[in-house]
């Protein structure tokens, strides 16, 4: 591959992003601008950020990987991922937008009356969020270390540095407009070379549908049980996992109601359904045309080495240059809508919630991630993400369904289970490597912990606040009217109100 590609669409996209996160700049005046973009965000444009921001290195190169690996097993990444917004258009998005927060630690506190609540929503908020920056620099490193032969670290110092500066200066209405661009821009970046693969694979590279089909979708091998518990378990962290993602959250604060927090919903389930027929084919492509990088380790840069394979010439170096340029905004657009979010709330608990506070809580945001990417190798962008889903399935998670749709909830209730859920999560994946050699029958369990992490969590959680029933809050039945009820008609007077009050 010729380096002069990679740097020329690395530079492209750093370039492009930072215009116009610098127009951003120009239209970001309030404090309300930098936190929620002053509630004023459409649902097109808004569903166009959310896609931007959520598609992240997980998506654009993991899914692609994870298929070259383990074929059709990889397939419930990209199910589990669309499907996660399903549930949130059913359970959090409009109830979440009318509940006035900013951040998910104002939620809590304002549900629960409860500065300690707040205070563990925000350690795990920000726990969570550089738990999911990490696979997006580390896979800013693979990009860059295979484009380009530079050191690893530059790729994750650069996009540290320039998601920092973006973010500091804009602030939330900025990063929309970056973020709706990049979105579009990872779809064209994988729709297109895509397209030109198949047809090149058509017309004469000697490979049957049939045969690429039958290496995507293997015979399976292993206990039944245990492919049943880990995909089981596997769907349990993706679908909940996004309710409790705070980047994700944080945009539906940015709607003008909860009515179009809804719509906004449902355009990014179409926009993600779209998105994920692409890297699914990549896979599928890399399964019959590059089998040698799975055995090499490097299933996670399919993407960015199958066009220059399989198209020759000045074809190919373009379709190359246009999927580094998608995996690089894919890098940026997320860290970008993560920082957004720990900023908001490091901003808010530690900072006094100024315009300023907010620019020193982005760069401290991006700062803590970048140490740990640079001393840390990936293992696997898909399935690191994947740990990160069951950890916020088992913490975030359960208090947000319970506190929208539970009257019952405590605040030691609240804490209890996001410790409970903290420490079990937690325990599985640092300690899940060295546990499962101890143990190998019980590997699955340890590798996929959501579906017994979750339920303990909610238990415990339940069990609780059920003891502690006199700590409910006594402005619980207020706010979940406020959370259900429409704006329009919370707001509406009867007919009838103003001849009462004129005849009195």
């Amino acid at each position: 591959m010729n380096p002069a590609i990679g740097y020329a669409a690395i530079v492209a996209v750093a370039l492009v992003s930072a215009l116009i996160g610098f127009y951003g700049l120009r239209v970001s005046r309030t404090t309300s601008d930098f936190y929620v973009a002053s509630r004023t965000v459409r649902p097109w444009w808004n569903a166009s950020a959310i896609g931007g921001e959520y598609l992240s290195a997980a998506s654009f190169l993991g899914i692609a990987g994870l298929i070259l690996l383990t074929g059709s097993a990889g397939l419930w990444f990209p199910i589990g991922y669309t499907a996660g917004y399903l549930m949130l258009l059913l359970f959090v998005a409009a109830p979440l937008r009318r509940s006035g927060a900013y951040t998910i630690p104002d939620f809590t506190e304002a549900r629960l009356e409860s500065r300690w609540v707040r205070r563990v929503t925000s350690v795990l908020v920000i726990v969570i969020g550089w738990f999911y920056i990490v696979p997006q620099l580390q896979g800013a490193a693979l990009t860059v270390r295979i484009t380009t032969g530079l050191p690893a670290w530059a790729g994750s110092l650069a996009v540290a540095v320039i998601v920092a500066v973006v973010v500091a200066a804009g602030g939330m209405r900025s990063i929309t407009f970056v973020q709706a661009f990049q979105y579009w821009l990872k779809l064209t970046a994988l729709a297109v070379p895509v397209v030109v693969l198949l047809l090149v694979v058509g017309g004469g590279r000697g490979v049957e549908p049939e045969l690429v089909l039958a290496e995507a979708f293997p015979a399976a091998s292993g206990p039944a049980s245990l492919d049943v518990y880990r995909t089981v378990s596997l769907m349990v962290a993706l679908l909940l996992g996004t309710l409790g993602l705070p980047h994700v959250l944080v945009r539906f604060y940015t709607n003008p109601d909860g009515s179009a927090a809804r719509r906004t919903t449902i355009i990014v389930l179409v926009l993600l359904s779209v998105f994920y027929l692409f890297p699914t084919a990549f896979g599928l492509l890399g399964r019959a045309f590059a089998p040698d990088l799975a055995a090499s380790g490097d299933a996670d840069a399919l993407v960015l080495l199958l066009p220059d394979r399989l198209v020759d010439g000045p074809l190919g170096d373009l379709l190359t240059a246009l999927v580094i340029a998608g995996a690089f905004a894919a890098f940026l657009s997320t860290s970008s809508g993560l920082v957004v979010s720990l900023a908001g709330v490091i901003s808010q608990d530690l900072l006094g919630g100024s315009v300023r506070g907010f620019r020193i809580a982005a760069v401290l945001s991006t700062f803590v991630p970048l140490v740990v990417a640079l001393v840390t190798s990936s293992s696997g962008l898909a399935g690191s993400v994947g740990l990160v889903f069951a950890f916020t399935a088992s913490t975030l998670c359960p208090i947000l369904l319970l506190g929208i749709w539970w009257r019952g909830l405590t605040a030691r209730g609240a804490i209890a289970g996001m410790l409970t859920g903290a420490v079990l999560s937690g325990a599985a994946i640092l300690g899940g490597p060295a546990l499962g050699a101890m143990w190998p029958a019980a590997a699955s369990v340890f590798e996929q912990p959501a579906a017994w992490t979750v339920p303990i969590a909610v238990l415990t959680t339940v069990i609780v606040s059920r003891i502690d029933r006199s700590g409910a809050p006594r402005g619980a039945d207020a706010f979940l009217r406020r959370l259900h009820v429409p704006e329009d008609t919370r707001y509406r007077q009867p007919p009838t109100a103003s001849a009462g009050s004129s005849g009195q």
